[in-house]
């Protein structure tokens, strides 16, 4: 039974934790009237515009409200109260795992009548001190995300371009946030801890396609005690889902070596083009395609504001040959059989059996022709000598 009991705790423990590393967001603030006194018992309201998913919460009678665990996204902010104006704020974009403040006023009247407010404008991010970058599936495809060391496209490369990164290849991939040790952070898909235990600067084994991806936060300093396991920054990434629309993509990053410039001080006789640059062979296609929306049974089943379906595939192909030494390779005359002249400009000689004829270095002896040994030595007969 006392067994029981510490599986039990144990599991309880592990759940509990894994629910405080989310990816998930927060809105908060105070309603307050014209004249700045606050308003109690006010109805708070959002609703995603993607797929229609609703989270309401209630003002205190200090004001203060909260919206918890809340998935990045697009929303739409309503407040409600008795003698005031319907308020409506459209546009509202929640970053990953932030908490947004969202301070409102209302008007007094009628609650049938409506004060939309429609511009965006930056939310504020007064709740804590933590510094971290947002990056959205539209700028990793802007951007070049190729990975340092590999020709996989990964959105961790996108850190790379922020400040306080130094990301390096020194045999093995070097990730150095701030100055704190290197390889120490932390990566983290919808919340849950992703790293890999063996070797964490191998990203790549654990990286979802970028495709599949609907918003990356780097955190890189301040970032809360729930994230207590990373050192040097937290990667958070926060999939894709379906929405009441259906939507997809299909893609294909290609690189063919005709594209590329040639090697300089190289050229190439053959096809008589003999001012053409060499080019290495390097011919790569990353390709695949996603596809969502909301499950529908004709006659059975329509998932609309309810169930959602995302669907990613993505495969990479890759021929390289890569040719940049100098090689030796036979003369005219060493294709004939011809080997006398070679050795060194000024040929040392070696005699084995004291009287015979000396032994310049650098010829070459038939390897099938053993004359015997003399004095320990193997006999054979030299090539073509003139």
């Amino acid at each position: 039974m006392r067994t029981f009991r510490t599986v039990l705790a144990s599991c309880l423990l592990l759940a509990a934790i894994a629910f405080g590393q989310s990816d998930r967001g927060a809105i908060t603030g105070t309603i307050a009237d014209p004249s700045g006194a606050v308003v109690a018992i006010a109805k708070i309201g959002l609703r995603n515009i993607d797929n229609g998913a609703t989270y309401t919460a209630g003002a205190t009678a200090t004001g203060n409200y909260e919206l918890p665990q809340i998935p990045t996204g697009n929303y739409e902010f309503t407040v409600t109260a008795d003698g005031f104006k319907r308020y409506i704020k459209q546009g509202i974009f929640l970053p990953v795992g932030q908490t947004a403040r969202i301070d409102v006023s209302l008007e007094v009247g009628a609650t049938s009548d409506t004060v939309t407010v429609t511009e965006t404008a930056p939310l504020l991010k007064t709740e804590s001190g933590e510094i971290s970058h947002n990056i959205k599936i539209d700028d990793l495809n802007a951007l070049p995300i190729l990975s340092i060391g590999s020709n996989i496209r990964s959105p961790y490369a996108s850190a790379q371009l922020l400040p306080g990164m130094n990301w390096t290849q020194t045999g093995f991939q070097n990730l150095r946030v701030n100055g704190l040790p290197s390889n120490t952070q932390a990566f983290r898909v919808e919340g849950q801890d992703s790293t890999n235990g063996l070797w964490q600067i191998q990203a790549s084994q654990v990286q979802p396609s970028v495709d599949s991806i609907q918003e990356l936060a780097v955190q890189t300093s301040n970032f809360a005690a729930e994230f207590g396991q990373a050192g040097g920054g937290v990667f958070n990434l926060t999939m894709k889902s379906g929405t009441n629309k259906f939507h997809g993509s299909a893609y294909d990053y290609a690189t063919n070596e005709a594209l590329n410039a040639g090697l300089a001080y190289t050229s190439n006789t053959a096809g008589g083009k003999p001012n053409e640059h060499i080019r290495n062979r390097g011919r790569q296609h990353d390709y695949g395609f996603s596809l969502g929306g909301p499950v529908k049974i004709p006659k059975v089943f329509d998932g609309k504001d309810k169930t959602f379906f995302f669907f990613n595939f993505e495969q990479r192909r890759t021929i390289n040959f890569v040719s940049n030494g100098l090689y030796t390779v036979p003369t005219l005359a060493m294709r004939n059989g011809d080997f006398s002249n070679q050795g060194l400009t000024a040929p040392r000689t070696f005699n084995p059996g004291g009287g015979q004829a000396a032994i310049t270095e650098g010829q070459i002896f038939d390897p099938t022709s053993n004359l015997g040994t003399f004095n320990g030595f193997v006999v054979r007969v030299l090539f073509r000598v003139t």
